[in-house]
């Protein structure tokens, strides 16, 4: 793509710049097809023709023949709505420190609440980032419970719960290499059967591992260099402590709780994502994590049917 510096710099230039439908299909072509080499969606041909009436492409292969727009293969795909909207919503989400619920988006675009969560859920999808390096150096491992508290539920959910702990709330388990990214994942309880084969699998051999006093972390000394800090005594000691963790942790339930207010569990692992990805991002501008986002639309869908979990 062009130089960083020829994109938008803040929410109102993003707006008006991709104001023009023209611009947005440029730039959205450029995103899917980075090396410029258009390639069509049912034979994987090259020989394409452009239909610029209708900001479409056409395979001019013989037996093909297929027309296609950019949005094709992403995550924009089968939308009505226009890439002017797309990509303000792309920016707002990737760019709100807090995140942007449906309601807010839909006020500033004009769509439906419907609309804008099923928006919100796609470019979360594109949000997730994956790879398969392991960290390694000073590593922070740690869990947090994601719920409300049972006294503030309805009567007939409150029943039979028990009060206070963790019971009944969702557990999110986190990996933090100090001074680089943090990696998380929904998992279904805290034992060491769960969270132990998640450390090996993310966390080099080796490595300088800070943890709780959790005994879910007890047999990690055979692999690591596993220090724990006693949070009934301190929060630190010295390089000995899990607080970069916490900060994300702290992010992220002001998230959940001050923007989205409810999130279900079956739709959790997204807005992890999209916490973790700004938190990744944080040294970037808004044009670098926009930019980010753009570039890994392609190859991801959700459809309604899947978000709501009727896919047949």
């Amino acid at each position: 793509m062009s130089n960083i510096s020829d994109y938008p710099k803040s929410l109102l230039e993003a707006v008006r710049y991709f104001s023009d439908p023209d611009v947005c299909h440029t730039f959205m072509v450029k995103s899917k097809w980075p090396d410029g080499k258009i390639t069509c969606p049912k034979c994987g041909g090259q020989h394409i023709g452009e239909i610029k009436s209708r900001r479409m492409f056409q395979c001019k292969a013989k037996e093909c023949r297929k027309q296609f727009s950019g949005k094709v293969g992403t995550i924009f795909e089968d939308s009505p709505l226009g890439l002017d909207k797309w990509f303000v919503a792309v920016w707002m989400i990737g760019n709100c420190k807090n995140g942007a619920s449906s309601c807010e988006l839909a006020r500033a675009i004009g769509v439906t609440q419907k609309s804008a969560w099923h928006m919100l859920h796609r470019v979360r999808l594109a949000m997730k980032t994956k790879t398969a390096r392991k960290v390694c150096g000073e590593v922070e491992s740690d869990e947090s419970f994601i719920g409300g508290k049972v006294k503030n539920m309805h009567k007939s959910k409150r029943k039979g719960k028990p009060r206070g702990g963790t019971s009944g709330k969702a557990v999110v388990h986190g990996i933090l290499e100090r001074g680089k990214d943090i990696r998380c994942t929904v998992v279904p309880n805290h034992t060491k059967g769960t969270i132990q084969p998640l450390v090996r699998a993310n966390v080099r051999r080796g490595s300088d591992v800070f943890t709780d006093e959790s005994t879910t972390y007890a047999g990690l000394d055979s692999d690591y260099f596993h220090s724990v800090i006693n949070h009934i005594i301190s929060y630190a000691e010295g390089r000995v402590h899990t607080n970069g963790l916490e900060n994300f942790w702290s992010l992220l339930k002001r998230s959940i709780g001050g923007t989205y207010v409810a999130v279900d569990l079956a739709h959790l692992q997204r807005y992890v994502d999209e916490q973790v990805f700004r938190f990744n991002k944080r040294k970037g501008t808004d044009a670098t994590r926009f930019l980010e986002i753009m570039l890994s639309v392609t190859g991801k869908r959700l459809t309604y049917a899947e978000l709501i979990g009727h896919a047949t």
